[in-house]
């Protein structure tokens, strides 16, 4: 393939993709991360580089700490990348983020400046912590069914109570979240139907679920305060699965993504057929890289969430 048949898109991860040492070696290694990391210290008021690098996965698994600590790390990596290796952030053409991760699309598309960002995640995870608390629930991955089948079970289930499709994340991976028991019941059913696994996840509530809407609506008061101006590339909305490139849609779908299903295998499909073909992973983890291979194992992508991947870049173009 020549170089000018590439079109690239910069993935960003949410929640659940943050570990220990997340980011250390870039803080280490460049000004950049370093700049990125204690500007956040700031922002924050707490001390997010001790809880990124020597924090204990269950402090670092509380909803209103992983999401600045996740937005922080890839931020500081998209940073070293954009001082470093110029010529692969001038190729970007769009950009997409997993739930909490469409924040630091935001942020790298320069559609949110990161001190907003970094404001916004923050309070984005205590009002998801306090609808937790308030309207307690669950997730709960079901593999092996196609997305109708586990709409249709959805749609038999909820006369008991609130249940949702709230994950696409890849063909045959649909996350529902809603109140334990209806979950319960639908678990039931999507195993009688050839599920090959039901698998309860370990968090805090029903996120991008109705249980979620209290947040949502907290949410939307802090994003209309917060200065949102057009993206210098578009970045495609979980809600949708649509780009979105102007501030008042942005300020709408970031607000309603709270209590909505994250459309993320719709979004990486309108990526392919829109002529994408070269994607970077850029934060903690291989989530991304991971779901991508389901969706289309043709596709090539290049996770960076260590100094040792960069050299990946390189080999990449």
């Amino acid at each position: 393939m020549v170089e000018n048949s590439r079109k690239t898109a910069f993935l960003f991860p949410g929640q659940g993709a943050q570990y220990p040492g997340m980011g250390k070696d870039f803080y280490e290694n460049f000004k950049e991360a370093r700049e990125i990391f204690n500007h956040a210290c700031e922002i924050l008021g707490f001390d997010i580089i001790k809880l990124c690098f020597n924090g204990k996965q269950e402090e670092l698994n509380k909803t209103s700490i992983c999401q600045p600590a996740i937005l922080v790390t890839s931020i500081a990596i998209f940073e070293v990348l954009k001082k470093n290796y110029i010529i692969q952030i001038n190729d970007c053409k769009a950009t997409a983020g997993l739930s909490l991760g469409e924040y630091t699309a935001h942020v790298s598309a320069g559609s949110i400046a990161f001190a907003d960002a970094a404001r916004l995640v923050h309070k984005r995870g205590l009002f998801m912590q306090e609808a937790c608390d308030s309207n307690p629930g669950g997730m709960v991955s079901i593999i092996g069914l196609e997305d109708e089948k586990v709409e249709q079970i959805c749609s038999e289930v909820e006369h008991i109570g609130i249940i949702c499709a709230a994950n696409y994340n890849c063909p045959g991976q649909v996350v529902l979240a809603g109140e334990k028991s209806v979950l319960e019941k639908a678990s039931i059913l999507a195993k009688e139907r050839g599920a090959k696994m039901v698998i309860p996840l370990k968090v805090g509530g029903a996120f991008h679920s109705n249980l979620m809407s209290p947040a949502s609506d907290k949410l939307s008061k802090e994003l209309e305060s917060t200065p949102i101006s057009k993206p210098k590339v578009p970045i495609i909305a979980n809600i949708s699965a649509k780009y979105v490139t102007e501030p008042n849609e942005i300020k709408a779908s970031l607000a309603k993504q709270l209590d909505s299903p994250v459309r993320w295998h719709q979004s990486m499909k309108i990526l392919i057929q829109d002529g994408f073909n070269r994607f970077y992973e850029i934060g903690p983890g291989k989530s991304l890289s991971g779901l991508m291979k389901r969706i289309d194992a043709s596709q090539k992508i290049v996770n960076i969430d260590n100094i040792e991947a960069l050299k990946n870049i390189v080999e990449y173009n």
